[in-house]
């Protein structure tokens, strides 16, 4: 199984880069994948990283891009829960790439 060294230690990954154990997940991990793929996380990237982890604990799923833009625009308002703003945070694709840096598994829907 596929891992990235992190503080010493090696933490379990699946072949898309998602943690394998859940428990595993800190701020300084979600900051250090990030980094790895050239984003400094900001407290709007922050804002969408807690609302997703949030989001997991209440529904034991992450959420794909349709259900996300609908559920931040609900808690956020129009201005975050669109496609365009999440795209500028998240250019990989808000889904995939914000459930990554919290820590959750690949969101359904997502190839």
């Amino acid at each position: 199984m596929p891992s990235i060294e992190f503080q010493g230690k090696q933490i379990e990954v699946d072949e898309d880069g998602y943690l394998v154990n859940l428990n595993d997940w800190s701020k300084e991990l979600a900051e250090y994948m990030a980094g790895k793929d050239g984003i400094t996380l900001t407290d709007a990237h922050w804002e969408i990283i807690n609302f997703l982890r949030d989001y997991y604990q209440k529904y034991q799923i992450a959420p794909m891009i349709k259900i996300l833009v609908k559920e931040v625009g609900k808690v956020m308002g129009p201005d975050k829960g669109n496609t365009k703003y999440l795209y500028q945070l998240f250019p990989d694709g808000p889904a995939k790439q914000a459930c990554r840096y919290a820590g959750l598994p690949k969101p359904t829907g997502c190839v």
